[in-house]
């Protein structure tokens, strides 16, 4: 049996596609399709039911699961074994909430670049959580640790954030010294049936049952305080990509979060994948402290 066809395989089982599992070998479906067909008829049995929903496993397929995912591993081994020497290189697809892929992953991937040019970095910035059982990524970054799964968590670093508004916003509407002040401000915040992670649901923290102005991106969040529209919960992280964009009642709104590192049991034995693992580690808790910088009232604004 090909270990190629087995690579395909194993796509096709976690995009549950024939064009999800191109993109991720660059290949166009049909070709897939076509090594999907061939494999199946050198086992003898069809492994894939097709359905409204996707390319489901058929009994057959999920036996092969483990003796294929045996198979990856040691291809990775004798992989790393030959170019241990050589730097780390390769493919390394990242999943992270999109508050971390807009403002920390781009700079972290940059420096990971340059210390290793033969490494090729792919962000997954998804409002959900990343399934790394169906190999959607390599590794995720989370904002609360996993409860189930053959996974390995670690935690990276604490994070800040705070209620804020920009300059211009702040002069034309009446000023902030209390909670009960924010009843005759317009609010910022995640839709709130698209909050998928509970340490998400900033908005609590306010006392303000709703917000005016609302999206499943942090990023579009921050770009709407930054238009002017109204306050929302921000990462401190984020303030330096925001010109104009000040933190108000930091004595009564002050949250804190932290970020996790997931990866798949399976890749213990992965040394690159380790490594590679320890670098973006360092690297988010560096790119975190130094965008926070030092936590001082001066970086506060008052309206």
């Amino acid at each position: 049996m090909d270990w190629d066809d087995l690579r395909i395989f194993l796509a096709v089982a976690r995009a549950e596609s024939l064009s999800g599992a191109g993109r991720r070998l660059a290949m166009d479906a049909s070709t897939v399709g076509r090594r999907i067909a061939r494999l199946e008829g050198a086992v003898g049995a069809a492994l894939f039911l097709k359905t409204p929903t996707g390319y489901q496993l058929t009994a057959e397929g999920s036996r092969l699961m483990a003796p294929a995912e045996a198979a990856e591993l040691a291809a990775t081994a004798a992989t790393e074994a030959v170019t241990r020497e050589a730097g780390l290189s390769g493919q390394l697809r990242i999943g992270a909430p999109d508050g971390c892929a807009n403002y920390l992953l781009p700079q972290v991937a940059r420096d990971l670049c340059d210390a290793h040019p033969g490494l090729e970095i792919q962000i997954v910035a998804l409002p959900r959580v990343v399934n790394l059982t169906r190999r959607e990524a390599d590794m995720a970054i989370t904002v609360s640790p996993p409860d189930a799964g053959r996974l390995m968590v670690q935690r990276l670093t604490d994070y800040h954030l705070h209620l804020a508004g920009h300059a211009d916003y702040l002069a034309r509407h009446p000023p902030l010294r209390t909670l009960a002040d924010l009843r005759g401000h317009r609010m910022i915040s995640y839709i709130p049936d698209m909050i998928f992670d509970r340490e998400l649901d900033y908005l609590s923290a306010t006392g303000v049952e709703g917000a005016q102005i609302s999206s499943n991106s942090v990023a579009v969040q921050m770009q709407a305080v930054r238009a002017g529209a109204g306050l929302g919960i921000v990462h401190d992280f984020a303030l330096p990509f925001a010109p104009g964009v000040r933190r108000v009642l930091t004595d009564r709104i002050a949250l804190t979060r932290s970020f996790w590192l997931v990866r798949h049991a399976d890749d213990r034995a992965s040394r690159r994948l380790t490594l590679l693992a320890e670098a973006l580690a360092q690297g988010i808790r560096a790119e975190v402290a130094r965008l926070e910088g030092p936590r001082t009232p001066a970086r506060d604004g008052r309206a």
